[in-house]
């Protein structure tokens, strides 16, 4: 009478582990069964939030070898991993178009940080609401701006997971990037919308990618409820246009549900979610 072989998963180095300078680690390994290749996996420490937070940043199965748990046992063996190099969480990204992928990060414990989401342009710019104005930002609005900014822009990610220092050094370091020369900064535009000459909220666009990144829209607390978030997104639409772009796109944090069913409406779509998991 014959028994069933074991069919054990396990990671293989495919390479030596590399470090960085900075400390930043990374390693690419063979998901094989019963020492055969059946995939590949990526991981590495990750380059914002430091030496704590891995990611794994490619998984691959063989497709004839999709839908036998491979996958679920490589990425449980990436975490085992990571606690290994001493991270405390672990990211990951899962494109859009896969639902299948989702559900299994979602199934692991992983929980959505945020997503991004873009929309092709229309032919024509749409109008915004009668009364409703936008100017560029001034240098001396900008002083306000970006503190404000920075603040809650850090104040986002601390409350999805990331210890406060590292949050904090991520959103100086990348609106000092992404503004060198404030107002002034080439490929960006920065704007105040206004209703009835009163300033109402702020657009922050820049080219990326041979399209426009939407990096910050904010209605004035004491202005919200009025319509002016849609008003904001028709600019950068209006924008976006003149500047020859076809495409815009932008991140939302989970959980910011008014955001989200607003971009919704207006025709966005996910081009991918970024997933985190707590390992200590």
């Amino acid at each position: 009478m014959g028994t069933t072989p074991v069919m054990t998963t396990t990671l293989r180095p495919a390479g030596p582990l590399q470090q960085s300078t900075d400390g930043r680690k990374s390693r690419t390994y063979d998901v094989c069964v019963n020492s055969r290749p059946v995939g590949r996996i990526q991981l590495a420490t990750h380059p914002a939030f430091g030496a704590r937070v891995a990611e794994i940043l490619d998984l691959r199965i063989d497709e004839r070898d999709r839908r036998r748990g491979r996958g679920t046992v490589a990425a449980l063996a990436a975490e085992e991993v990571a606690r290994g190099w001493g991270c405390a969480s672990i990211e990951l990204k899962v494109l859009g178009d896969a639902p299948g992928a989702l559900a299994l990060a979602t199934a692991l414990g992983y929980v959505e940080r945020n997503r991004n989401m873009s929309k092709a342009l229309p032919p024509e710019p749409p109008a915004l609401p009668e009364g409703v104005r936008a100017r560029p930002m001034t240098d001396a609005e900008f002083t306000d701006w970006v503190a404000h900014g920075t603040e809650s822009y850090a104040r986002d990610w601390i409350e999805r997971g990331v210890p406060e220092a590292e949050a904090r050094a991520k959103a100086e370091r990348d609106y000092t990037r992404a503004l060198p020369e404030r107002t002034a900064t080439p490929g960006v535009r920065l704007s105040v919308l206004t209703e009835a000459d009163t300033p109402v909220g702020t657009l922050w666009l820049a080219e990326r990618d041979g399209g426009t990144f939407l990096y910050d829209v904010e209605v004035a607390e004491e202005h919200r409820g009025r319509g002016h978030g849609r008003s904001l997104m028709l600019l950068a639409e209006e924008q976006s246009l003149a500047a020859g772009r076809t495409r815009i796109g932008l991140n939302v944090f989970a959980g910011n549900t008014p955001a989200l069913r607003l971009y919704e409406s207006l025709g966005y779509e996910v081009d991918a979610y970024f997933l985190y998991k707590q390992l200590l």
